[in-house]
Order: C-alpha cells, then sequence, then structure tokens
C-alpha cells in the first residue's frame, strides 16, 4: 500500500501531469539592512519544447508590472534596482530569489512568473506563466540575538564547549560571531548549516579551559550580520572548583596536630613534675623519717602504762602506804637526779602524792 501511494503521488505531480507550478516558501522571518534568499523551484509540461528560452521575472502582489527582479533591469522598479538576482547558477527548474539591503517596508508579497521565449527573437510568447497563489511575505525583524548554548557544569582545568548560533536568510553572506574572550588557548570552530524552507544557521563553537578566574565571569557573543547591524549575547559563566578533600582534610589535620602538641606539652610537664617529686622525697627522706618516729614515738608514749602494767580484771587494787608529811623519811635513799629530763615521772608522783 504504501509503495503504491508513492507510486500515485509521483504519477500525479505537475511533471507528468503537464502543469506549470512554483513552490515557494510561503514565509520569511528577514533582518533588515541584511539580505534574504527565498527558496523556489518550478515545474513544467514533460512535453516542454527546449527550442524556447524561459524568462524568469519577480513581481510585487498580483501587479505583473511591479517587478522587482527581471532581466531587463530598466523594467524593474526604481526601489530595487541593484538590489535583487538570481541565487547562485539557476538551472531549468530553479527559479531562487536573493534581495539584499532589506528595508522596513519589504514585506511583500512577492510572487514568481516565467515568460517562454522563442530562441533568435526579444518578443515573449503567448506562454506566460504567473504564480500568484505561491508569493512569499516577510516578517522584518529589527534585531536578532545569537543563542549561547552551553554544558551543564564547567568544572575547573577541564575542556568546557559553549556554542553561539543564530539563524538568518542571508548564505551568500554569512554573518560573523565572535567572542569577548582573547585567548590563544581557546578552540574556535565555524559551521555553517542548512536548515532548508529558507533559513541558515550558523554556529561557533568555542573549546576551553575554565580555570578559577573564570568563575562568575561573563561570556559574549556578537552577531555581525551583512549590513552591518550586530547583536549580543552574554551568559554567565559558574566554574565549579575540582574536586578535593582539602576541605576535610585540613581540618583534621589540625585538629589531629593541636591533640598531638597538646599530648606532648602534657606528657613532658607530668615527667617535669614526677621529677621534681623523687627530688624532694630523696631530699627530705630523712626529715620525713624522724618525723615518722616522732609520731611512732608520742604513740607508744601514750599508751604506755596501760602495755607496761597490765592488770588481771578481778585483782584488787590495794592502797600504797606513804609517810606523812610532818614524818621524816624513813630512808635516805630517796636521790633526786637532777637535769635528768625525766619530768614526765616527776610530774606523776606529784600527781600521785597530791590525791593521796
Amino acid at each position: 500500500m504504501i509503495i503504491f501511494c508513492l507510486l500515485l503521488a509521483a504519477f500525479s505531480s505537475p511533471v507528468f501531469t503537464g502543469e506549470w507550478k512554483a513552490n515557494v516558501v510561503k514565509e520569511l522571518e528577514v533582518l533588515v539592512t541584511s539580505c534574504a534568499v527565498i527558496p523556489c523551484t518550478y515545474t513544467h509540461p514533460k512535453d516542454h519544447t527546449p527550442t524556447s528560452r524561459q524568462r524568469r521575472i519577480w513581481h510585487r502582489g498580483s501587479n505583473k508590472e511591479e517587478r522587482i527582479y527581471a532581466e531587463d533591469q530598466t523594467l524593474v522598479l526604481e526601489n530595487f534596482k541593484g538590489r535583487t538576482q538570481m541565487f547562485e547558477n539557476q538551472n531549468e527548474n530553479n527559479c531562487t530569489l536573493e534581495m539584499t539591503g532589506i528595508q522596513g517596508h519589504d514585506n511583500g508579497p512577492f510572487c514568481f512568473r516565467i515568460e517562454l521565449v522563442q530562441k533568435g527573437s526579444d518578443t515573449p510568447s503567448t506562454d506566460k506563466f504567473s504564480f500568484v497563489e505561491n508569493c512569499v511575505t516577510f516578517k522584518i525583524l529589527n534585531d536578532q540575538k545569537p543563542k549561547l548554548t552551553q554544558q551543564q557544569t564547567a568544572i575547573q582545568g577541564k575542556p568546557y564547549v559553549i556554542t553561539c548560533s543564530v539563524t538568518h536568510t542571508c548564505p551568500s553572506k554569512m554573518p560573523k560571531l565572535t567572542w569577548n574572550r582573547v585567548t590563544t588557548d581557546d578552540a574556535i570552530t565555524v559551521v555553517h548549516k542548512d536548515n532548508r524552507f529558507g533559513y541558515w544557521e550558523t554556529e561557533s563553537i568555542l573549546t576551553f579551559i575554565p580555570g578559577e578566574k573564570d568563575d562568575h565571569s561573563e561570556i559574549s557573543c556578537t552577531a555581525e550580520f551583512n549590513g552591518g547591524k550586530t547583536s549580543q549575547t552574554t551568559l554567565m559563566l559558574y566554574v565549579k572548583r575540582t574536586e578535593t578533600y582539602n576541605h576535610i582534610i585540613i581540618p583534621t589535620v589540625a585538629v589531629i596536630g593541636t591533640a598531638a602538641i597538646f599530648a606532648v606539652i602534657c606528657t613532658v610537664m607530668v615527667k617535669r613534675y614526677r621529677k621534681r617529686i623523687d627530688e624532694l622525697q630523696s631530699r627530705d627522706g630523712s626529715l620525713w623519717n624522724r618525723m615518722s618516729r616522732f609520731s611512732h614515738r608520742i604513740r607508744s608514749h601514750a599508751s604506755g602504762p596501760s602495755r607496761a602494767d597490765p592488770r588481771p580484771a578481778n585483782q584488787k587494787v590495794t592502797k600504797g602506804r606513804f609517810p606523812s608529811p610532818k614524818s621524816p623519811p624513813k630512808s635516805c635513799n630517796y636521790r633526786q637526779d637532777a637535769d635528768d629530763g625525766d619530768d614526765h615521772m616527776n610530774a606523776l608522783d606529784n600527781n600521785v602524792y597530791g590525791n593521796m
């Protein structure tokens, strides 16, 4: 079924049906002061005689006398003289027209017409074909800004690509794209594309290695069109620094280093303190021993009587006999020791005597 439809469409084309028909783009967005190329093709009957010469004409609207292009420039409207010409090499079925210096009132519509002229004669024959049903109109633009396309993220030290592109209607005089970056390390590639239906595209591909200084910088692309009109587009470039662990390593090393220094200081201080303690203990060892012996002697004297003279619990205590203070001593065996330091014993004797 698909093959049958294709064959049916082919056989029903104007070439095989013997019709004259032009194929012209319907509308073009054209930048003022620039140029426009109107794609146009036409077909003729299969039995068209090659003895006749085809005269191609473009006129404005349905008025066939308002010619914007003709081989005879005297027949062209004054406003279009020198601004229109047939584009590239014209084969038998090509009617493409180029118009330069687009003005604000060049809206159209513009239509194609063909006249057949017998060879050897300048008078056209009665075969004239105007394709007023297939005309083109212009939408005049006052500005045509380039478009900037960039990768998602610019990483420091890695190649990065930004593309500047602009759509235009003037393939014979391509717009020129320039960047605001001036460096020998940048690589720029220019590409021209035919987007068909009267539109072409110029691309400038910028490849560079962003650095830290490129962060938060402006990248601008300027398009200069035929006729001198310029337009610029700017974007802000954000550069992501190379992924490192410095933000983790540096604080960790600082904390560990501080802790190590603090531990060393504490260790040194403890060693010095212990050494000082040992020196003091070795220096004051005899004094400490004497104080220990002295305290031990005091404790032994305090508990001496109970240990020296233990008595059974059931033993009766007999009261001793003491001579009267008025009677003389019976014996002269008592002798007082002078300066023997035994004040403690004398004090005990006096207490006993007083109690009696």
